[in-house]
């Protein structure tokens, strides 16, 4: 070996050693016997040499060993090689657990098909925000796994495959936020549900969803003008393919066969390949159905396509031995019996075009919406059955000889209005559906329920501070102006969760302007006192705000209140429902809200907030707060933790308040897919961005309750560079340091005192920890008392027994925020138009 090429090899040896981390070379030291056969040229220390290998001055980047017929497991702590790109371990036998790649931020590519593991980690996505490639086909042995939700914090996503991968569950909704995701193979597992998300992933070039389990109708798919090859082949998909799907403009390849699809054949371009044997198409030849054929496929559209009726209706001809359907001696339909079936969905008005109809039974099923007008005119109807459904509206007026009935629709009969509708229905059905959906009640008890329906019951004002005992009897409400299943309304058995209007009228100088306390986005609060002195609290709806909206933070808050009890939670005393107003009844907190105190201490002539009555709000909100995530019997998340949910007692102990957009979580579930919804400024970035909730989402906007006790400023600042106009960016950049924390704590308290700054430092750093931007970075509850606490200890509070930066740079702060934060709407970003 010459000189000069042996002082080359020691160069690069000695720059290989520089610039490879230690971590680095410890994990490369397992994966090299933890794996067999050993790969050609590993046999020394420089490991960045190694075949496959490849490093850049900081560490590993590239692992490539595909296709080397290499068995045994990968090691645990794989995750550390901090600057790893590509991943690429296919076409080999590899076993065991998959390791965590968890915050490998620069991992690009993971390919990982046709090996043995037997395992996914439930944090493999975790912080993959760089991830474009994932790949786990054929891997066969893997215990039964479900589609990440962490996933869709890798926005920059292009390719997913696990086809033969043993999943299961559904497509999460939260999918069609992968805007970059191209090519998504599923293939041969045992997912189910429907595939609506699909039609949301307008990007999609590449989909292979067959052998699966979904069921339902095929989405409409006319936004995808890329996706040339769709592959649904083997699942339980019914209804009719949707013309749509014959003009995409890129098709070139779709599979449909083995499903029950229903209706007229498809006919697709000459240019598509296509697939299409075993279904349930009503001609082997495209064209239309007979009309009695696709009337009835108009009916079960209504109802979703029920897989019952794609089974059994088969060909073209309603007569021929068609399920729930009989015909007369003219082969026209006669009877049609859906009764008993749990059929979901609305009664379609194609039942019109059944001119020969004389028997419609739709009875004991689960119907919403109105009854068609149209079937008043069906000249041979004789009888009509649609008793115990869910039917709302005006019932059509029938001709004398139609036996009619509609018991227990308690609904029917009520007039449709426009408050009724919630336009923004996520599930994409009929804007018109659903006024209510009212749960049949025990018989023993249905005369009570009835008369609680129309005149809710007084009670004796010494029982309201009773414990409240909760069973889940239904209420049935003739409640004509808002949208509600009531069946979600708990009741309590002794009653004494129900207060009369007049109760209320009569405790509030009839909801007198001069008992408001507050007036918040939805509702108004009111002060009120019952005839045996007790005070009370009283939120009602506000004149114009949609129903809808307002019944579903009643029904949440209902929900929560009467399941927990805990001193520093806001307590529920009870509710009204009457005609057009639907009440709550809270106990009175004299002290008002903290945001109150923190902001409008001096127009209120008040004094400020003492830093330690700062800690001892704080540690209340705290213990609140755990109780609802740990604690309680199910575990709830807040979702709108700031200071105007916070309220204050005579002796400013706090409670934590307004539960309406509170969500329960699953069990063994560590996060929950939802629309967003909050308040800008105490909105989590992982939340915002993905619409995953966990309880750090609550840690977060705690955090930023810390911020504002130490700053006495508000959580959103327009008037300041977009840069610092959130508070918690703001904050996290501040060094914690004496100088600082005498230059940013709020004017009002007295930095004077050492033992207080100490305080205030260890209150800013457990602030900072809150609100980290990694979700798993923050603590959980249970901490944060821990750190609050002995300092309470240490002071001996006034009432002895109680106990990186990130933001959204895309994100355009709404125009018009409200600048008092104690009225500030709870915001459903999804409806804002401040994007």
């Amino acid at each position: 070996m010459d000189y000069h090429r042996c002082c080359g090899l020691i160069l690069t040896s000695f720059l290989i050693i520089s610039f490879s981390t230690a971590d680095d070379a410890a994990i490369m030291a397992k994966l090299s016997t933890s794996i067999s056969p050993t790969p050609f040229s590993w046999d020394g220390n420089y490991f960045c040499a190694w075949q496959g290998i490849a490093c850049d001055r900081y560490g590993v980047t590239v692992i490539n060993l595909a296709s080397m017929s290499l068995t045994g497991t990968l090691p645990s702590d794989l995750n550390g090689l901090s600057q790893l790109k590509i991943l690429a371990l296919q076409e080999n036998s590899l076993s065991g657990p998959l390791p965590s790649l968890s915050n490998l931020a620069s991992l690009e590519q993971v390919i990982l098909d046709s090996n043995t593991f037997t395992s996914i980690p439930s944090d493999l996505f975790h912080g993959l925000t760089n991830l474009k490639t994932f790949s786990i086909s054929k891997n066969l042995e893997l215990s039964p796994w479900i589609l990440p939700n962490d996933l869709t914090n890798s926005t920059n996503i292009q390719t997913f495959h696990a086809s033969k991968a043993n999943l299961y569950g559904t497509i999460p909704d939260n999918f069609g936020s992968l805007l970059n995701l191209q090519s998504l193979h599923l293939s041969h597992n045992n997912l189910n549900g429907t595939l609506d998300v699909l039609s949301s992933m307008t990007q999609l070039s590449q989909v292979w969803l067959q052998a699966n389990v979904f069921t339902g109708a095929i989405p409409d798919l006319s936004k995808c003008t890329v996706l040339f090859d769709l592959r649904l082949g083997g699942n339980l998909l019914t209804g009719l393919v949707p013309d749509t799907i014959m003009s995409l403009p890129k098709l070139a390849n779709i599979t449909l066969q083995n499903n029950k699809l229903q209706g007229p054949l498809p006919a697709f371009p000459s240019g598509v390949k296509v697939e299409l044997r075993a279904n349930s198409f009503c001609l082997h030849t495209p064209g239309p159905c007979e009309p009695q054929v696709a009337s009835l496929l108009e009916v079960a559209g209504a109802l979703g396509y029920p897989i019952s009726m794609a089974e059994s209706w088969l060909g073209d001809d309603a007569c021929d031995e068609w399920k729930f359907i009989v015909c007369d001696s003219n082969n026209s339909v006669a009877s049609v019996n859906f009764a008993n079936q749990n059929f979901f969905g609305t009664i379609s008005p194609a039942f019109g075009n059944l001119t020969s109809l004389r028997i419609l039974s739709l009875n004991d099923n689960n119907l919403t919406g109105s009854i068609p007008e149209v079937l008043t005119s069906l000249p041979d109807l004789q009888f009509l059955d649609v008793s115990n459904n869910n039917l709302s509206g005006l019932v059509p007026v029938f001709p004398s000889r139609v036996k009619f009935s509609s018991d227990n629709n308690l609904l029917l009969g009520k007039p449709i209005t426009n408050e009724n509708i919630n336009p923004t229905d996520s599930s994409g059905g009929s804007v018109g559906l659903v006024i209510g959906i009212v749960i049949s009640v025990v018989i023993f008890v249905i005369g009570v329920v009835l008369f609680v329906s129309y005149k809710c019951y007084r009670v004796s004002p010494s029982k309201l501070q009773s414990e409240i005992s909760v069973d889940h009897s239904e209420i049935s409400v003739d409640h004509s102006e808002i949208s509600v299943d009531h069946s979600e309304i708990p009741s309590s058995e002794s009653g004494n969760v129900i207060i009369s209007i007049q109760m209320l009228q009569k405790a509030t100088d009839d909801f007198s302007d001069e008992k408001v306390l507050g007036n918040g986005g939805f509702g108004v609060v009111y002060k009120g006192e019952l005839d045996d002195g007790t005070k009370i609290a009283v939120k009602r709806r506000k004149s114009g705000v949609n129903a809808t909206k307002w019944m579903n933070d009643f029904l949440a808050e209902m929900k929560v209140l009467t399941k927990v009890r805990h001193r520093h939670l806001v307590a529920l005393l009870g509710y009204c429902i009457d005609g057009n107003e639907s009440l709550l009844v809270y106990e009175y907190m004299p002290q008002g809200t903290l945001s109150q105190h923190l902001f409008k201490w001096r127009e209120n002539g008040i004094p400020p907030l003492s830093w330690k009555q700062r800690v001892t709000i704080a540690l209340d909100v705290g213990r609140g707060v755990q109780y609802l995530h740990s604690l309680a019997q199910q575990n709830f998340i807040h979702r709108d933790l700031k200071p105007a949910n916070i309220l204050l007692g005579d002796d400013m102990g706090a409670k934590v308040a307004d539960f309406g957009l509170v969500k329960i979580t699953p069990n063994g579930k560590y996060s929950i897919a939802t629309r967003v919804a909050g308040t800008f400024g105490y909105l989590a970035p992982e939340y915002s961005a993905t619409g995953r909730v966990t309880s750090k989402v609550d840690v977060y906007s705690f955090g930023v309750v810390l911020m504002q006790l130490i700053t006495g400023l508000k959580a959103l600042h327009e008037t300041m560079p977009y840069e610092s106009c959130q508070l918690a960016t703001w904050f996290r950049r501040v060094p914690v340091t004496k100088e600082n924390m005498v230059k940013y704590v709020d004017k009002a308290l007295d930095t004077n005192d050492n033992e207080t700054l100490e305080s205030i430092f260890k209150v800013a750093e457990l602030a900072k920890h809150c609100t980290a931007v990694e979700p798993f970075h923050r603590p959980d509850m249970g901490y944060v008392v821990n750190v609050l606490g002995p300092l309470l200890e240490k002071w001996k509070p006034l009432l002895p027994e109680q106990e990186n930066t990130y933001y959204r740079r895309h994100m355009s702060l709404p125009q018009a925020l409200q600048a008092d934060e104690d009225t500030s709407s709870s915001l459903d970003i999804f409806q804002s138009n401040s994007f």
